[in-house]
């Protein structure tokens, strides 16, 4: 994982908006969050997790036949963040693209590169990275304090037969588009003076509606996940949803029957890095020793678009 050194708490978040460290806690279980130098960008931090991945791979980076980068927070609108991810690296050749399915970005990649290894890839990186800071109204306080900044990347090559994906599910629901997304920028309305002074280019959400969608999203896919995989809640060891918010995390793990103990979470001191949530969450709970070989491990996400996905991963 790559994450910006500055840390921002809820007690500074005070000094900004009208919220409190008790009202952030209660309503989403965020303590602190990362946030990008104002010279940061997306493509900065996913160079960053890749090179790690890599290294943890013993793998050169030019050594990748696909770079896959999960992001809604593209460093340009052309070319990918993918190609400034290459550049950065000082690799090329590999096909390199981004994904752009919001918070279920990361296993959207994931999906993806099981493909092309099942296809005769040998090693596929995968990378969800976010600067949600640089897209969110730092007036709106319903939004503000949930985002923060970050990366985390895996490396997927041939398995054994003993380790690997078992199974997913992943869909989306674009009619469900306008609930959670930044209207300006794009080609239905372009950047103007206007739209810059509106605020049109931050985050825009419906909070009531896209908590009711990311319950039942998250829920649905994880336990069809968990069906194709063959496996019943007492096999997971370990669940790691996205990162958005804690009640919504909570409803998603108890509709899967899934003890709370066995639900791993970094939500308190990163909050919501979108793409970047679970990633950053699998190498946080490798390093800290709860992931060991033979683990059942369940992801579920919901994301803007609408996007639902799940993994069921062995490792």
């Amino acid at each position: 994982m790559c994450l910006p050194p500055r840390v921002l708490t809820n007690r500074e978040l005070e000094r900004m908006v009208d919220t409190s460290d008790e009202w952030i806690q209660e309503r989403t279980g965020i303590r602190e969050r990362r946030i990008a130098d104002a010279d940061m960008a997306t493509s900065d931090l996913c160079a960053g997790a890749v090179r790690q991945a890599c290294d943890d791979a013993r793998l050169e980076p030019a050594a990748l036949d696909a770079l896959i980068v999960a992001t809604s927070t593209t460093d340009t609108l052309f070319p990918s963040t993918a190609c400034w991810v290459q550049r950065k690296l000082g690799i090329k050749g590999m096909p390199a693209f981004d994904v752009s399915a919001g918070c279920s970005g990361f296993l959207y990649g994931l999906e993806l590169a099981s493909a092309l290894v099942a296809a005769g890839h040998r090693a596929v990186a995968v990378v969800g990275g976010e600067v949600m800071s640089k897209v969110v109204n730092w007036k709106d306080r319903g939004t503000c304090v949930l985002f923060g900044d970050g990366a985390g990347a895996a490396i997927v090559t041939p398995g054994d037969g003993r380790s690997g994906v078992l199974a997913s599910n992943w869909g989306a629901d674009g009619n469900l588009a306008p609930i959670l997304y930044q209207p300006a920028g794009g080609t239905q309305m372009p950047a103007s003076h206007e739209t810059v002074e509106a605020g049109r280019h931050t985050v825009h959400m419906e909070g009531n509606t896209v908590f009711k969608h990311a319950v039942v999203a998250m829920s649905s896919a994880a336990v069809a996940a968990m069906r194709d995989a063959e496996v019943t809640a007492d096999d997971i060891t370990l669940m790691i949803p996205h990162q958005a918010n804690l009640r919504i995390m909570e409803a998603a793990r108890e509709r899967c029957g899934i003890p709370r103990e066995r639900m791993y979470s970094v939500l308190h001191k990163y909050g919501n890095m979108s793409a970047a949530t679970i990633p950053v969450a699998l190498h946080e709970a490798r390093s800290e020793g709860r992931i060991h070989d033979g683990d059942v491990i369940v992801s579920t996400a919901f994301g803007t678009g609408f996007t639902w996905a799940a993994t069921v991963l062995r490792w």
